[in-house]
């Protein structure tokens, strides 16, 4: 009973623009031009005008959120969106097919930091930032790399 009571308080939480801004690290009139742009359903309103936000607007911000960083442009986001809501991406093999694309990317970009990282450690442990090795050359051609997991500095 008590579960049941926690779930139907978490279920009805109401959430100010405000509050909703500081839950998912978006700006306010971000909040707003996205749902003037359909990314978000027109939020509630109390009986003072404010916008009020449910636990499913925050997720689905922070899906928003998540596939901007991606570097999905935001127009591509709108079918995905309403897939979250309808919870079946499986049925939409066209869109596993993207969504798997920018994982690819994402992975890529990982790939590329940490080479970048690994980079600014050697240049750390060696004392100094002139050499004749650059970031995108060939570590296997420079003594005293450091062994660094999947990245080109190994």
């Amino acid at each position: 009973m008590v579960e049941q009571a926690v779930f139907l308080a978490e279920s009805q939480a109401q959430y100010t623009i405000k509050q909703t801004s500081e839950l998912t690290g978006l700006p306010e009139d971000t909040i707003r031009y996205y749902e003037k742009v359909h990314l978000l359903p027109k939020a509630k309103r109390k009986s003072n005008t404010h916008r009020i936000y449910s636990e499913t607007d925050i997720q689905t911000m922070q899906l928003i959120v998540c596939l901007k960083k991606t570097g999905m442009p935001l127009d591509e986001m709108k079918p995905y969106l309403d897939m979250s809501r309808d919870g079946n991406l499986a049925a939409t093999p066209e869109a596993v097919e993207r969504i798997q694309q920018y994982r690819a990317t994402v992975l890529e970009q990982i790939q590329s930091l940490q080479t970048i990282v690994d980079f600014i450690d050697l240049k750390l442990e060696q004392g100094t930032l002139l050499n004749e090795q650059q970031c995108d050359a060939d570590p296997q051609q420079a003594p005293g790399l450091p062994a660094k997991r999947d990245s080109k500095f190994r």
